[in-house]
């Protein structure tokens, strides 16, 4: 049976309010309109709902019934209501974030722990994935939004650039006097290479910076993580391919050294990705917004 919602509004306030009169007033119709509603219901239910007195009317035994199921489902409707604006006040709700590990670990943790300060109630879900991964889930409503490396595209996502990230050469101390001079890209395959796992946004880029100028990139070892391979770099496996700027404490304690690459490594950036079209709740408005004020002062 279809349900006509507007019959239960009208039977729900002309129950409350024990008057077709102040029914037609709280509903703003008229009360030849909540007459008419109430009789169709009746029909539909198959009998009377209200006894008619001289001060108005009362639920008899069988709109007794209904009215305690009708009055439970406008309760849940009131809960609903307050739970949606306990939302928009981010006293409550839930945002589903993709990143890889080195993102979130470099990017989004500083900033996630300053909102769960502010924002205690707001549960929030990571999922570490690559960027490929991340686009796919996100394309899959399975996220809210993505953290990817750019650059990225897709004709449903929608990328904004970020913070900027560097990608550079290092190597462990057995490689400092490399440090003196630029490396040609044409001789790099002379010494044992450390890069990233194929698949993510990282290592397309490497290896397309590489091809644009002939070079295929053939490394000794590929792994998991940028950590990883600032780790490895520095028992001298070889030269990695890191981001500088997930490796400037290893720069800064002399750990690592960076090597200059002939041609250089063009620029890039940290990039949000959002599903085109699709609003963000306002908790992820508000992550959004932190982190990219973050990251802008930091600038």
């Amino acid at each position: 049976m279809e349900i006509n919602l507007e019959w239960y509004r009208v039977f729900y306030w002309t129950a409350k309010t024990g008057s077709l009169s102040r029914a037609a007033e709280r509903l703003h119709i008229t009360q030849p309109a909540v007459s008419h509603t109430i009789k169709q219901l009746e029909g539909s239910c198959g009998g009377q709902l209200f006894f008619r007195t001289p001060k108005g009317v009362r639920l008899n035994a069988e709109g007794e019934v209904l009215f305690r199921y009708i009055q439970q489902a406008f309760n849940f409707v009131e809960i609903g209501e307050r739970a949606i604006a306990e939302m928009h006040s981010l006293n409550r709700g839930e945002i589903n974030i993709g990143a890889s590990d080195t993102l979130c670990k470099h990017y989004l943790l500083p900033c996630l722990e300053s909102f769960h300060q502010q924002y205690p109630d707001i549960r929030i879900r990571i999922t570490n994935r690559t960027t490929p991964e991340t686009i796919a889930l996100l394309k899959e409503g399975k996220i809210d939004f993505g953290i990817v490396s750019l650059p990225a595209s897709d004709k449903q996502i929608d990328f904004q650039p970020s913070s900027p990230i560097q990608d550079c050469l290092v190597g462990g101390k057995k490689f400092a006097a490399l440090a003196n001079s630029p490396l040609s890209l044409d001789s790099i395959h002379e010494y044992p290479l450390l890069i990233l796992e194929p698949g993510g946004s990282t290592r397309n880029f490497i290896d397309s910076y590489a091809a644009a100028y002939g070079i295929k990139l053939t490394p000794e070892f590929e792994l998991g993580s940028i950590d990883l391979l600032a780790q490895f770099a520095i028992r001298g496996f070889g030269l990695a391919f890191v981001i500088r700027n997930y490796v400037l404490d290893e720069l800064n304690a002399g750990h690592l050294v960076e090597i200059p690459l002939s041609p250089p490594i063009p620029e890039r950036n940290v990039g949000i990705a959002t599903l085109r079209g699709v609003p963000l709740s306002a908790a992820s408005k508000s992550f959004l917004t932190l982190l990219q004020s973050t990251f802008h002062r930091d600038e």
